[in-house]
């Protein structure tokens, strides 16, 4: 009866996943609700899986597939945020303060005024 109530609050958070990313507007937000939700539901739906089964060796694939999602998807997660953040032409909205934009301004800025001190000691 565990196993079984495990696997379906798992199954509904994967699918309240699957509508979040539907539902929402912008790339970032999409991502959120898929990386959160569905790895908790698949959490939940292997581990009640796991203890529905009987033999070690299927119990242990189901909890070792598990393991590996948790491991994989937040690294997964900050690599598309990172590429979604970078990308140009994939609309973003940051809602607080945006420390990596103001980072690159400010590098900008000292690449330029670098090229502009190196431009005028050629001229002398």
């Amino acid at each position: 009866m565990i196993g079984q109530t495990l696997a379906l609050v798992g199954a509904v958070l994967t699918l309240l996943a699957a509508i979040g990313v539907l539902r929402f507007r912008d790339v970032l937000s999409r991502m959120h609700a898929l990386t959160k939700a569905s790895t908790l539901g698949f959490v939940l739906l292997a581990t009640g899986a796991a203890a529905e089964l009987r033999t070690a060796n299927d119990i242990t694939s189901a909890l070792l597939a598990a393991a590996i999602q948790i491991l994989t998807l937040p690294v997964a997660a900050n690599l598309i945020a990172r590429s979604t953040y970078l990308a140009a032409g994939i609309p973003h909205r940051v809602d607080a303060v945006d420390e990596l934009a103001d980072a690159r301004r400010a590098e900008a800025g000292r690449a330029e005024a670098g090229r502009a001190e190196g431009e005028g000691d050629h001229d002398g």
